[in-house]
């Protein structure tokens, strides 16, 4: 009875690194990727998995951090902003691992 309870713990342990393991291979993590249009900011928020960031806030911050705008992604996953004359950075922070930073330096024109 001992080699039976040993082995179906084993069992359970082994199905259990298995269940851990392929979760965190199949995680996915925020990207964006930010571009001007004359005198617009535009942004595409989505996953690594391909998939979109639709309805998602993007936050536009001074370098005094200032919230300066909030948009929220529309259902191509973009977020358009108005270009502001002072430098800036945008956040998309989709809840659940890092947020994504782009500053206006990392920006050019698509």
């Amino acid at each position: 009875m001992k080699k039976h309870i040993g082995l179906s713990l084993l069992s359970f342990s082994a199905l259990s690194l298995s269940v851990l393991f392929s979760s965190a291979a199949s995680a996915h993590f925020p990207l964006m990727t930010c571009w001007f249009e004359g005198d617009k900011v535009a942004c595409e928020a989505g996953y690594s998995d391909g998939s979109k960031a639709i309805d998602y806030d993007v936050n536009m911050y001074d370098y005094d951090d200032n919230l300066v705008a909030k948009v929220t992604t529309d259902k191509r996953s973009i977020a358009e902003f108005t270009k502001p004359e002072s430098d800036f950075y945008l956040v998309f922070d989709a809840g659940h691992e890092n947020p994504v930073e782009v500053d206006v330096v990392e920006i050019s024109v698509k």
